[in-house]
């Protein structure tokens, strides 16, 4: 069975071809700028690279663009399309109409449209690809994998806020979560790699890239996380603010004569790291090649260790106590300062990291640096959101 996987945004999509027999990445690219001028096709397979520049004014060129590439006779890695057995799509927002993945179906596209309005920048790109899939590849079975559904396990005290009730029920002003599909794949790859079942582990999964989250992780299920009624919510990020005091908002539009939306511009475009630092908000910028020699990045980025480890604590509360701490995604995964600061002083807790181990963490496999006496283990593993959305097609189709 091969699956493909899609990831649509705005202007790009993103996707992988997986073979299930062995779980292994047949084919992959990116379409960029779609509808924008300068559109391409970058397609990785056979242990190359292509490249595809033709004008992309929508999702359907795209996707028609895309399986061209994968049955062209040059870069191509499939005969025809019905090798494809399943098509898989990352969907941000299911709200509370979906806890899993589900087949798609009109009545699933109308509910990704209605919650719409809770994910305006995600939702809407994500159903563009679905459409466009549907459209050239009409007998074709398509999934909807929600970022939101791994967070479906928390309780209701976790995910309501001290707002009113009635804000809640009449419009669903509550946590949501995101990043689901990779805090469910490292956990479940932390709880094999410790040689525990999942169901007797108590595990933090930290993704930490240009968007973030944290989340607790009993048993399997989610029963906290950081991003709340949207991605805003949490530790700064790259351009994101994070969690501020509410009443900053007020009293920024009133200093500076702008409006909600521009407000909501400025906390999720122009501020976290880039806002911070003054200068980039890419981790690799602050924190490389001296990069943390100028004060406003070190500073930029201790802020974000800092609230990592804030978290971190809480969590350890809200789980009583940790089997295991997991960093992941780019910055998770390739910056050892953060690692480090976010860790640093927690012996109390049982968490003291290898500082050799850490620094000279190998990439793009698992790794293991925790100091030999630390009481909790602290993994840094490689995310595959492409392989969970794969695992949640394959298993639906085959019923």
């Amino acid at each position: 069975m091969k699956i493909l996987v899609i990831n649509a945004g705005s202007s790009s999509l993103k996707y992988q071809l997986i073979d299930m027999q062995n779980e292994s990445v047949i084919a992959k690219g990116l379409c960029e700028r779609i509808a924008i001028d300068g559109s391409r096709l970058v397609h990785k397979a056979n242990g190359q690279t292509y490249e595809f520049t033709k004008d992309m004014p929508n999702h359907t060129v795209a996707i028609k663009m895309v399986l061209d590439a994968l049955v062209d006779k040059q870069c191509g890695v499939i005969s025809d399309m019905s090798e494809i057995s399943a098509v898989g799509h990352r969907v941000v927002h299911g709200a509370e109409d979906y806890s899993t993945s589900v087949v798609i179906d009109e009545k699933v596209l109308q509910s990704c449209k209605d919650n719409s309005e809770l994910a305006p920048l995600h939702n809407p790109a994500n159903i563009m690809g679905i459409k466009a899939c549907m459209e050239v590849m009409p007998d074709t079975p398509m999934v909807a994998v929600f970022d939101t559904a791994f967070h479906a396990t928390m309780p209701e005290y976790a995910y309501l806020y001290g707002m009113s009730y009635d804000d809640y029920k009449n419009y669903r002003i509550r946590k949501y979560g995101f990043h689901g599909t990779s805090h469910m794949y490292v956990s479940q790859e932390a709880a094999k790699y410790l040689g525990k079942d999942i169901a007797d582990t108590k595990i933090i999964t930290c993704h930490l890239g240009n968007g973030s989250s944290i989340t607790a992780v009993k048993g399997g299920k989610s029963v906290d996380t950081t991003m709340g009624f949207t991605p805003l919510d949490g530790v700064p990020m790259g351009t994101r603010s994070g969690s501020v005091d509410p009443a900053i908002i007020e009293y920024w539009m009133q200093k500076t004569g702008k409006s909600v939306a521009d407000a909501m511009k400025h906390l999720n475009k122009e501020c976290g790291m880039l806002g911070l630092s003054g200068t980039s908000s890419d981790f690799r910028d602050l924190c490389d090649n001296g990069g943390l020699d100028n004060p406003r990045n070190k500073l930029a980025v201790d802020i974000f260790a800092y609230a990592v480890k804030r978290y971190i604590g809480s969590y350890t509360a809200v789980l009583n106590g940790v089997d295991a701490i997991v960093f992941t995604a780019g910055v998770g995964e390739n910056t050892h300062y953060v690692r480090e600061r976010a860790l640093s002083d927690m012996d109390y807790l049982g968490i003291k990291l290898d500082k050799k181990a850490n620094d000279n963490c190998p990439r793009g496999q698992i790794a293991d640096i925790s100091a030999k006496d630390s009481k909790v283990r602290i993994l840094v593993i490689p995310t595959n959101e492409e392989l969970v959305i794969a695992r949640e097609t394959k298993a639906l189709v085959n019923l």
